[in-house]
């Protein structure tokens, strides 16, 4: 009855699950009070501190962060009653809590003043031995509460091992301090998690001036939530072959516990697990009572409304398998191996997502398969395209109710039916290929302040060259291949390049040119590298510079000829410094000539825009 909410609270359930003999298997409880936990500054999860009272005790309680939305819509607040499906206990510095996994909240009812005056549950003398439950509403039934006789001996054996309320094995590990993955920090000791390891990366080398090593991560599940760990070195060795994906581990302090780096984490926690020489990492007999991977699916049709460079789940169907390719990083120097995947969903889009290194020379998986990515990165590189990262994973087939879903809407209808792609949208391709830029006027690009932001803004204008900067239009290059670095000539048939170590018999020039681009709103500097001044120039910088030296007129020809040339530039743009000044570059990453028959259809379309009926 809503007028009697006394009725309806679990009294005594607090101390009954405090003394590890609870058969209440989802209790209700008042909520007395909600704090906010002090912010650690880095842009995480608010977590709240919330207070728990079943008339008789309180008892301190930390909600986990997917729950935070309770909170955060006014649902949970003080004197409202909830219903505690699952959850785990714990106990931090002598102080026994409860961190809360799922709950309702009972609106029908309603919200009072604190019932009765709750005592505090504190530990007791024999009780200095934290115990952890997890507890859930299905599985909890058929379990009966230990004999009066038994319990004596289930305190004994809880120095031996901790067990758990969801099964009747026990851990196998000595002194076992089971802790949920949302309560690590820094500030915590003496723990254990036992969590399912989702996904586990290559091994990872480095070398730079301060020496070299390697290092190989992976992510670690439980019912709370995840965190990546990282073994360096000696741990690396020690522990990559232990971990295996879908396995489930114990893993127990000492490990050092610090702020998540975000740049190489895609999982929703403030903090990540450093793997050190102490630290002990042993495989669980039972494997089960642990989640698989966790998805929080975003459908390719709602790419288009999400932020560049966001991290998300998706889930879609198999249409198209690239061949695998490789490119090679400016900044490393290394080849990489990539492979272009096509899927599609039953929101009627298809998308690009690219597979990388060993997930792409190894993908074997047949098409119409139902695939689900964790940690894929969004692109705008033609129009919306996903990227598997490092730390992400993918699973075939899953035996998930989305899965399930998608596999019978592509079973049923979806084979036959034609998918929009987001190559299409958001704006107006660029004839250089590629990236979905959008067209700007040189105007344009100078009223919006493009470049002038901390992020690099790209572009496509079409424009027609007036002057092309002729005094340094090229540098001597190194000869090895992947390197293109200035080399120094330092004798007579010797050229340097301080990179490699290496002395040349001679360089190959390469282009690094200015042109001055101009339409029929303004005109703009551009930079060229070699791709595109090859493109504009129609020869070689080797080839101009041997010119430049035999026959000085003719090399002018040449510069003239390249002039009054219409191009379609697509461009990015990005503060620089400059002797202390900051100003904006705009460099040129791709330039053809105008496609007539595209630019009438286009001119064909904005007039039908003014057309009146």
């Amino acid at each position: 009855m809503a007028n009697d909410p006394a009725s309806h609270v679990d009294q005594g359930v607090l101390k009954a699950v405090y003394d590890g003999n609870n058969t209440v298997a989802a209790p209700v409880v008042q909520c007395v009070a909600v704090k906010p936990l002090a912010s650690n500054g880095q842009g995480g999860p608010e977590r709240y501190r919330v207070v728990f009272s079943d008339i008789l005790n309180y008892v301190q309680s930390m909600l986990a962060s997917q729950l935070n939305h309770y909170v955060q819509s006014g649902q949970l607040r003080r004197g409202v009653f909830v219903r505690l499906k699952s959850f785990q206990t714990n106990t931090v510095k002598d102080k026994f809590i409860i961190i809360v996994l799922d709950l309702d909240v009972l609106e029908e009812l309603g919200e009072c003043e604190k019932l009765g005056l709750p005592h505090p549950l504190d530990p007791k003398v024999e009780d200095v031995q934290p115990q952890s439950t997890t507890i859930h509403t299905g599985g909890f039934y058929g379990n009966n509460a230990q004999a009066p006789s038994q319990q004596q001996q289930q305190q004994h054996q809880q120095h031996q091992s901790l067990p758990s309320r969801t099964n009747t094995t026990t851990s196998s590990v000595p002194n076992a301090n089971i802790w949920p993955i949302e309560a690590l920090s820094p500030y915590g000791h003496k723990w254990t998690i036992k969590a399912r390891c989702t996904n586990k990366s290559d091994i990872k080398t480095w070398h730079n001036k301060n020496g070299e090593g390697k290092l190989f991560s992976v992510n670690l599940l439980d019912e709370s939530g995840e965190i990546r760990g990282t073994g360096f070195n000696d741990q690396c060795d020690a522990l990559y072959d232990l971990f295996q994906e879908g396995g489930v581990y114990y893993i127990s302090s000492p490990c050092r516990v610090q702020l998540a780096k975000k740049q190489f984490t895609n999982l929703n926690n403030d903090y990540e697990l450093t793997f050190e020489r102490d630290t002990v990492v042993e495989k669980a007999e039972e494997q089960n009572g642990v989640p698989q991977v966790r998805f929080n699916f975003t459908s390719i049709g709602d790419l288009q409304s999400v932020e560049k460079d966001t991290t998300i789940d998706t889930i879609g169907i198999l249409k198209e398998v690239g061949e695998t390719s490789q490119i090679v990083s400016k900044t490393t120097s290394k080849p990489y191996d990539k492979r272009e995947l096509t899927l599609v969903d039953n929101s009627g889009f298809s998308v690009r997502l690219t597979i990388w290194g060993n997930s792409a020379t190894n993908f074997d998986v047949q098409p119409e398969s139902v695939i689900a990515f964790k940690g894929v990165k969004v692109s705008d590189f033609g129009g919306r395209s996903l990227s598997l990262l490092s730390s992400g994973s993918m699973t075939v087939d899953p035996d998930i109710d989305d899965a399930h879903k998608l596999k019978g809407w592509y079973d049923a209808q979806g084979r036959t039916d034609n998918f929009a792609s987001h190559a299409s949208m958001g704006g107006s391709m660029g004839a250089a290929g590629g990236r979905m830029d959008p067209v700007k006027s040189i105007l344009q690009v100078k009223e919006e302040n493009l470049g002038m932001s901390e992020t690099t803004d790209y572009f496509t204008t079409k424009a027609t060259i007036i002057y092309i900067k002729q005094d340094t239009f090229a540098y001597p290059a190194c000869l090895s291949p992947d390197c293109n670095k200035k080399v120094v000539q330092i004798d007579d048939g010797q050229w340097r390049c301080e990179k490699c170590d290496r002395t040349h018999p001679k360089p190959e020039y390469r282009y690094i040119m200015q042109v001055n681009a101009s339409d029929h709103t303004g005109q703009l500097w551009l930079n060229c590298f070699d791709d595109v001044a090859r493109l504009i120039m129609g020869m070689s910088a080797d080839q101009l510079m041997e010119l430049k030296e035999n026959d000085d007129k003719a090399a002018g020809d040449v510069f003239q000829d390249a002039n009054c040339k219409t191009w379609v530039f697509k461009c990015r743009a990005k503060m620089d410094s400059f002797q202390d000044q900051q100003r904006v570059r705009y460099q040129v990453s791709g330039a053809t000539p105008p496609n007539y028959t595209a630019e009438c259809s286009k001119l064909a379309e904005m007039i039908k825009m003014y057309s009146m009926e």
